[in-house]
């Protein structure tokens, strides 16, 4: 039985909207929570709920001085549990398991499984060899005229192999625009998925999963991700929990197949032209919409404590459907920018069954760091988001 007020979590990323949640979720339990941070305008900084801050303004400049951080706290002997809520720090802390779990638990799995679940070409290739539904992918394509000759057909896909938020996500209309985008790009196709482009005229779906070490699903909670930003392809900023079985029992497969552990979140695209919810990729940490999953039931903080910890691990794969998650700042740009701004369903003024994901008034400052801090990095998002290979 796990005395939660003798653990003591320290969360790496700071700056992430999860860690708000999430460290609510761990004080609840009476856990004893720490935040690194590079800006008293983060999160994990300005929020109510952790015990202790670090500031290391260090930490946003690289992935090294990050790792140096945490491993200078680890040292210490004070922390129980390391939790990511990033792909890059989920990387990090991956490649430096070994090292870093001679003074606490690291909540991520082994770099061999871990890079099985990053690496997008991957997951497609389990998903097509086991009859998950997914986009047609290609394999083993180096140039222009190999997918040219392929037969896959325009318009078409080519994103990174290993990357997050629809950030170097190209569609391509024609063989003489994937031709000419190659030679002015320089893109290395090895590096890339090439895949059929589903037209993006339905709903996206995401999957918040736990996989505990005996191969058990113990949540798979299903939401709908209604609207998104940038509206070509971006992050959601509204999701709806959903009551989907065909996704839990696709996602759950795709999990088992790979032997997975912890959590993972799972996006997937509705085809409109067969109505089937394909799979695309696998985050290999909590999703960015985590707070919907303690919305709607389940503790993914908890569940992550019991699996380090070896005990049983609770199920919460019943979970609350139509619970509403919005992210009302980049809800407003959407609303700016989408032709569909009065169309939408649910309206974009229906405030039914919704949380914000940063807005609280049991906690208030991050509404307002987090502004600033967004308002402060806007342009470079979006340049990464449009940014050719």
């Amino acid at each position: 039985m796990i005395d939660y007020t003798k653990v003591h979590v320290l969360l790496a990323d700071g700056k992430d909207r999860q860690i708000l949640p999430m460290s609510r979720a761990l004080k609840k339990l009476g856990c004893t929570v720490t935040t690194i941070n590079g800006s008293r305008l983060d999160n994990g900084w300005s929020s109510r709920y952790p015990d202790h801050r670090i500031l290391d303004r260090s930490v946003k400049k690289s992935p090294e001085n990050l790792l140096r951080a945490i491993e200078s706290a680890l040292v210490t002997g004070k922390y129980d549990l390391v939790i990511t809520t990033t792909d890059p720090t989920a990387e990090l802390l991956s490649v430096n398991k070994a090292r870093l779990e001679r003074y606490a638990k690291i909540a991520v799995v082994e770099p061999g499984l871990f890079y099985t679940a990053y690496d997008k070409l991957n997951t497609m290739r389990v998903c097509m060899d086991n009859g998950i539904p997914c986009p047609k992918t290609l394999f083993g394509v180096k140039t222009p005229e190999e997918i040219i000759s392929s037969g896959l057909g325009f318009p078409m896909i080519l994103k990174p192999r290993k990357s997050f938020g629809s950030i170097g996500f190209r569609r391509i209309g024609s063989a003489e625009e994937l031709v000419r985008y190659c030679r002015e790009s320089k893109v290395d196709i090895s590096e890339c998925i090439v895949q059929e482009y589903i037209p993006q005229s339905d709903v996206q779906y995401e999957a918040a999963m736990f996989v505990d070490g005996e191969n058990q699903v113990k949540t798979s909670m299903v939401f709908s991700k209604n609207r998104w930003y940038p509206t070509d392809g971006g992050s959601s900023t509204l999701n709806i929990t959903v009551d989907r079985p065909d996704i839990v029992s696709s996602c759950s497969r795709l999990l088992q197949l790979i032997g997975w552990r912890g959590c993972a979140d799972i996006d997937l695209i509705q085809d409109p032209r067969d109505g089937t919810a394909k799979i695309m990729e696998i985050n290999p940490r909590a999703s960015g919409s985590v707070k919907i999953c303690y919305e709607a039931g389940a503790d993914l903080t908890r569940q992550m404590i019991e699996a380090a910890f070896g005990e049983p691990v609770t199920d919460y794969r019943d979970y609350k459907k139509g619970i509403r998650l919005r992210c009302l700042l980049t809800d407003i740009l959407w609303f700016i920018e989408s032709e569909s701004r009065f169309k939408a369903k649910p309206s974009w003024f229906s405030m039914k069954h919704t949380k914000d994901q940063i807005f609280s008034l049991h906690d208030p400052l991050p509404g307002i760091t987090y502004c600033i801090q967004a308002a402060l990095i806007y342009r470079e998002e979006m340049a990464k988001r449009r940014r050719r290979y």
